[in-house]
């Protein structure tokens, strides 16, 4: 008889067979019951008040209950309090000591960074790191005070400490000139004036990206001096002043009459007048168009430094006049390509294309909208910048219905297309006739437009050579045109549907698809 390994025998058993002898999974250890005080445990069950399972004379009263539930803890001597996470940035603890932590030289250091950011109020973002294993019994165990740490960065919501903070990059950027800029300063610089609306309400988002690129930082280290704020745009960054005349600040938008000779509110910034008021950080002075019939040095304007170093934004009004005048060169030129690569307009003086020209702003409009309905006046003079329309006529047409019956209805017909170069409503507009068709955007469309009203500033010669120069869309067009070219749109259409038919039967000839092939009954 021969012998068998009673191992060897069990490791050639079945695949899914498991040695448990062998078994690499870690088992946890065991943890030893906590040890009692019975003595504790005793004094606790003796008070008053409380009753036994056993006890059919009435229930525990709710002061013993409370007794015991306070002092249940003590029956296990020597017991740690459960694990937490420390709060970095959070004191929890009470008492005269926490009192006396939060004042002395933390409120010296709010005071001081008050001064220095010039707003009231502001304290900058710190982080606190503490000792975490000072104070075990501050640890949190609520999930929702540590989220926050799950975040790279927390952004605080306190709108005088995002002022300070944008105060303080403003400064930081405007210690390199402005051909040491980068291309992400310009845009961090642009982002923070948009926040001022003295400054973004007079300007459009092309002439504010533009002027980021040539601010400039202007110090000022004396008292008592003079800052003439007819040269320019100026952001209080850093110190204080006091107006010299009333206004010292002029937008575009506001209508102010100077007077001649300037009165002066003051001559000197340290004034105990309440009525003059005092500028400080993020307060603004002078203006970014010049007064005309004023020197630059002139009194209009002006402020006196105060609180020293005074550190100004400043944005100078020559380069304004000048970014301006080449923005509107430029947009000009745009204008004027865009009308002469019209087919109507390539012969076209430049003098008279510059007087269109002025008269255009630009629109947009998304696919599928009616821009004009056939037999309506045009509401405007429109050249297409990029994208397409669609010129439909309508077209009376016999309608077959499920029944059999027949009845005549109206149908649109696509006679041509308008691309880029292409112009409509001449006609419409100057004669004041109705359109012979309807135009609907095929694409996303950016349109230039001039309404009737701007065209009535038009010169005689001009609005001449505009009629001259268009013809309606498919006025030429007879009834039987129209309707021919419509059957040929329907042919079309059914020869294409017809074809796709075909080949999505012979495609699913074979396949179990329902609707398709002979699955289709």
């Amino acid at each position: 008889m021969a012998l068998v390994n009673v191992d060897d025998a069990g490791d050639s058993a079945g695949w899914s067979r498991r040695n448990r002898q062998k078994t690499k999974h870690k088992i946890p250890g065991e943890v030893d019951t906590p040890a009692v005080d019975y003595e504790k445990l005793k004094w606790l069950c003796s008070h008053q008040g409380l009753k036994g399972k056993g006890d059919i004379h009435g229930e525990s009263s709710e002061e013993a209950h409370k007794f015991f539930m306070e002092n249940y803890h003590q029956i296990f001597p020597g017991r740690r309090p459960l694990p937490g996470i420390p709060l970095g940035n959070q004191d929890r603890s009470t008492g005269p000591q926490a009192a006396s932590k939060t004042s002395g030289p933390q409120t010296a250091s709010k005071s001081s960074s008050n001064l220095s950011t010039g707003v009231p109020g502001s304290v900058p973002c710190v982080k606190k790191h503490q000792d975490e294993s000072d104070h075990p019994e501050s640890w949190s165990h609520e999930i929702k005070e540590h989220l926050s740490k799950l975040h790279k960065e927390r952004k605080d919501l306190d709108p005088h400490v995002i002022h300070a903070n944008r105060i303080k990059e403003l400064r930081q950027i405007h210690r390199k000139l402005p051909y040491e800029r980068t291309a992400a300063d310009n845009a961090k610089v642009y982002r923070h004036l948009k926040e001022f609306p003295l400054l973004a309400g007079q300007l459009t988002d092309k002439e504010l990206k533009e002027l980021c690129t040539v601010t400039q930082l202007d110090v000022w280290r004396d008292e008592d001096y003079t800052v003439f704020g007819n040269l320019g745009f100026h952001i209080i960054l850093k110190g204080s002043v006091v107006p010299q005349t009333d206004p010292w600040i002029k937008t575009n938008n506001m209508p102010v009459i100077f007077r001649s000779p300037t009165p002066l509110l003051t001559t000197t910034a340290f004034t105990d007048s309440p009525e003059i008021p005092e500028l400080t950080v993020g307060d603004c002075f002078g203006t970014l168009e010049k007064v005309e019939g004023r020197e630059p040095n002139s009194k209009i304007l002006t402020v006196l430094t105060k609180s020293v170093p005074c550190e100004f934004l400043k944005i100078s009004g020559n380069d304004y006049k000048r970014i301006t005048e080449h923005i509107r060169e430029r947009e000009n030129s745009e204008k004027v390509d865009v009308i002469q690569s019209c087919q109507n307009y390539h012969l076209w003086p430049r003098q008279s294309l510059m007087k269109l020209a002025n008269l255009l702003h630009w629109t947009t409009y998304p696919e599928n909208t009616v821009l004009v309905t056939e037999g309506e006046l045009c509401p405007f003079v429109g050249f297409i910048k990029s994208g397409e329309c669609h010129v439909l006529r309508q077209v009376q047409v016999m309608h077959t219905l499920p029944n059999g019956k027949q009845e005549k209805r109206f149908k649109q017909v696509v006679m041509s297309r308008l691309k880029t170069g292409d112009s409509f409503g001449e006609i419409s507009v100057l004669e004041t006739e109705p359109m012979t068709s309807s135009i609907v955007t095929a694409t996303d469309l950016e349109l230039g437009i001039i309404s009737p009203e701007r065209l009535k500033e038009l010169d005689d010669t001009t609005r001449s050579l505009m009629l001259q120069s268009s013809e309606q869309l498919c006025g030429q067009l007879s009834e039987d045109e129209i309707h021919n070219e419509y059957i040929d749109q329907e042919l079309k259409r059914e020869w294409n549907q017809f074809k796709h038919g075909v080949v999505v039967d012979v495609i699913n000839h074979r396949g179990i698809r329902p609707g398709y092939g002979k699955w289709s009954n």
